[in-house]
This record gives structure tokens, sequence and C-alpha cells, in this order.
């Protein structure tokens, strides 16, 4: 069993695909040889959600600069999806250099201490091309110089099962003295490449009864009256992955790139996902709880680290360590 610390652990999505052993869109999604010893968040409502869901190992809610790397165990596997706020190619206009985007040194910190086995970093497609990757190649730079070989790729979740079409760059560095022995890493092959899971699997009816989750009068005729090139009311596919969820999915206007649906085209009704729905999108099972407010979840969700995606990595991670020689 490798012992795994998940920095930046957020609600759990990437800690769930770690373990396994769940249940997702009636596949089951099996136990993998991880087991977390330590996870830290500095989200309060997301901390509380991870203590719903996982038991067995040391949870602490705290801002990651201020904990100590002697506080936190020696471990095989370092996880983290530090922040990615800065690097969102959704608002180009963020200061790519601020403090959240500084925090990948707070993982470099832990991995030079803890010297991981291996360390899987996730972070937003922007993140690569950002400054013409002049901050991708800081990062990767990093983490060899303190004795890693690193792979990296761009992976959209669609591609493993997930109704959503969900880009994100995974890294995946290798200590230097295990990579001698067992080679390069290999990201795993792509599973639903030519029939992508669609939206109705977290969807099943467009109408639902509670009045809370159509978008206003006003919010319809805000959209209409937008200029072109802002009008945003990204209603989906059933029958296609969904757009990207954000933290955002609580929102009020239609004016945003954020996914909704149409529910009645003649009569310009509009809703945004239930809480639920919003959780399957993201691969979550239905068994899984989140703490806080409805808006709590929705900020969670947005922000985690598709589980059934993670799973597909996680488990060629095991199959790597588990291989003998090159």
């Amino acid at each position: 069993m490798h012992k795994a610390v998940s920095l930046f652990c957020g609600c759990g999505g990437a800690d769930l695909g770690l373990l396994g052993e769940f249940t997702y869109n009636n596949q089951n999604y099996g136990k993998l040889p991880f087991k977390i010893i330590y996870a830290t968040d500095i989200d309060e409502k997301a901390v509380s959600t991870y203590k719903k869901n996982f038991s067995g190992g040391v949870v602490v809610c705290a801002d990651i600069k201020d904990v100590k790397t002697e506080a936190i165990p020696a471990c095989d596997i370092l996880v983290g999806g530090f922040p990615c706020q800065s690097f969102s190619t959704v608002n180009p206009t963020k200061d790519p250099f601020d403090d959240r985007a500084k925090l990948y040194i707070e993982m470099v910190r832990v991995a030079k201490e803890k010297m991981p086995k291996i360390i899987i970093a996730e972070n937003v497609k922007g993140f690569k091309t950002l400054c013409g990757g002049s901050i991708f190649n800081t990062v990767i730079s990093e983490f060899e110089k303190i004795g890693f070989k690193v792979t990296s790729s761009l992976v959209n979740a669609s591609d493993y099962g997930v109704p959503q079409k969900r880009e994100r760059v995974i890294i995946v560095a290798v200590r230097k003295d295990i990579y001698d022995i067992k080679g390069e890493f290999v990201f795993p092959k792509k599973t639903t490449e030519d029939k992508k899971v669609p939206l109705s699997a977290a969807v099943p009816k467009l109408d639902i009864d509670s009045e809370k989750y159509y978008f206003s009068e006003r919010a319809v005729l805000g959209l209409k009256k937008a200029k072109n090139n802002m009008k945003r009311g990204l209603a989906q596919n059933l029958d296609e992955p969904c757009l990207t969820v954000t933290s955002h999915l609580a929102k009020t206007s239609l004016n945003s790139r954020d996914p909704v649906l149409l529910v009645d085209p003649a009569k310009e009704l509009y809703r945004r996902f239930t809480p639920k729905e919003a959780a399957r999108i993201q691969s979550f099972p239905d068994i899984f709880e989140f703490a806080g407010s409805e808006f709590d979840a929705y900020r969670q969700i947005g922000n985690a680290i598709p589980p059934v995606m993670f799973w597909h990595i996680a488990k060629s991670v095991s199959t790597f360590l588990a291989k003998k020689t090159k």
C-alpha cells in the first residue's frame, strides 16, 4: 500500500480517484493500492466535506504556507491541484504572477523534504501556455532541480468516461532513482475517445419542479440585450458531454461562459444545474456528501478534479510502480 499526502485537497475529487472503490454511472472503479495519510486545504467548507467522505488520515484546514514541512508525514505519493485561478484562459486579464500562482513553490518545498516516489500535480489548460509557457517550464524545472523526471499531458475528462469536456494539465514527476529502474511514466489510454458519455448520464431530464434553479425573465432579457460577443447562455445538448463546469454555478446571470440548460426554447426557459447534477457532471458518485450551503457545494464541485478521470491516472501510477524494470 502506497502512502499518499494530498495538498490543496479541496473536497476530495482527486483523492476519491486515488483511492478508488466507488461506483459512477453504473460502473465500478476498483480499489487502488493507495492510502491517504495526510490531507490539507485552506477552505474550511471543503475540508468539512472531505471529513464527511474520508477517514483514516490526518486532515488539516490551513494555509499551506503556514504548514511546517516537519508536520507532514513521509509519503510515497504527493498529490496536489495547486490553485489555478491565475492561470485561467477564461479571464486573461488576471495577474499570472499573484500569490496564488506561486503556491506551486509550497508543493516543491514539501517534495524536496519528503522525496516521494511520485508527484501528481493538476492545473488548468492555460497553465501550460500562459506567458509563452514560461510559468509551466519554471514549475517543471523546479521539480527537476530537486531530483525528479517529469512527464506531462493535457487530459480531457471526456476521454475517460466523464460527461464533461474538461481539459486539465496533469504533471507526473518520478523520483530519479525510480525513473532509472522503471523508465518514463506513460499516461493511460483514452477509454471513451470514440463514444463519449453524454450529459444525460448526469441530467436525466431537463424539466424539474424546483423554481429556484430557473433563471428569471430579467436574466434572459439581459442575455438578449448583451453585445454579440458577450452572449453566453451556453445551453447544453444532453446527447453530448457538458462544457466545463466552474465554481460559479450558483450564478443568477446568463451572461457568462458557464453551461446552462435550455428547458423550453419557445418560452426561453433556462435553468442552472442542481448541485446533484453538477456533482454527477464532475463524476462524483451520488453517495458523496457536500458540507455547507448549496452555494458552498457549487463552489467545491466546480473547483474539484473529476474522480473518474483521476482514477485512471492513479491506476496507471499504481501499474507503473508495480513494474520491475524498464
